[in-house]
């Protein structure tokens, strides 16, 4: 996997390559399996939702303290569970949760796992902290189609220039950890194609968007990876 435009700032020397040397999976009641990943640099625990008929997969990440749930409330089960029909999701816990640059080899080693089980265009939804990890990783390959990153952090996107791909920005305006300014400087600074969405009553976890949030985000990632139309709430 490629390394970052610039050396982490307090060990200039360290190995930013990962590769996933094995993977072991277990289905559960529900449909969805649980994977670990073992890789060279330790073991990546997630949830896959699977969808056989379909090419197109997602992966979600979390914020600092990393976890499967998302924001909103546990937005991420939700969504993919929504999705299954039309995309594979695959909820990701971090190895080393706040750790930009370990946090990105694994969100790229979801990307890869994606791709080595048939996966084509493969989106990227990140929340808080996380909205930083999928902006680079989806910068870093070219198999990411889209980026999601919602209430984004701005530490880890100076390049998001870089990007290059579909970008969206989601915050609430009412968020008192990480101002919405942020996903505005990240959108006036990105390129073409790109969308940016403020949720007026909605503070750092989007709890009080999160329907319209699930909504979006059900139309925005099947068509970015696959050009598939939205599912709508059954």
């Amino acid at each position: 996997m490629p390394a970052f435009d610039q050396p982490p700032p307090d060990d200039d020397d360290r190995d930013l390559e990962l590769q996933i040397e094995a993977v072991a999976a277990h289905p559960e009641a529900d449909g969805t399996v649980r994977v670990m990943l073992r890789t060279s640099r330790g073991e990546i625990r997630a949830v896959l939702h699977p969808c056989p008929t379909a090419a197109g997969a997602a992966v979600y990440v979390g914020g600092a303290m990393g976890g499967f749930e998302g924001p909103a409330g546990g937005l991420y089960g939700r969504l993919a569970g929504r999705l299954s029909g039309s995309i594979s999701g695959l909820r990701l816990h971090y190895r080393r949760p706040g750790d930009l640059q370990e946090c990105v080899l694994d969100t790229l080693a979801g990307v890869s796992f994606l791709r080595g089980v048939g996966a084509g265009g493969v989106a990227l939804v990140g929340h808080s902290f996380g909205g930083a990890v999928v902006i680079k990783a989806g910068e870093l390959t070219p198999h990411v189609a889209g980026v999601a990153a919602l209430s984004p952090q701005l530490y880890g996107t100076r390049t998001v220039e870089r990007l290059g791909k579909p970008l969206l920005l989601v915050h609430g305006m009412r968020d008192a950890l990480l101002a919405h300014a942020a996903s505005e400087d990240i959108y006036l600074r990105a390129r073409e194609p790109k969308r940016l969405v403020l949720y007026p009553q909605a503070d750092h976890s989007l709890s009080r968007a999160a329907d319209e949030l699930e909504t979006l985000l059900a139309t925005w990632l099947p068509e970015v990876v696959g050009g598939v139309p939205g599912v709508g709430r059954n």
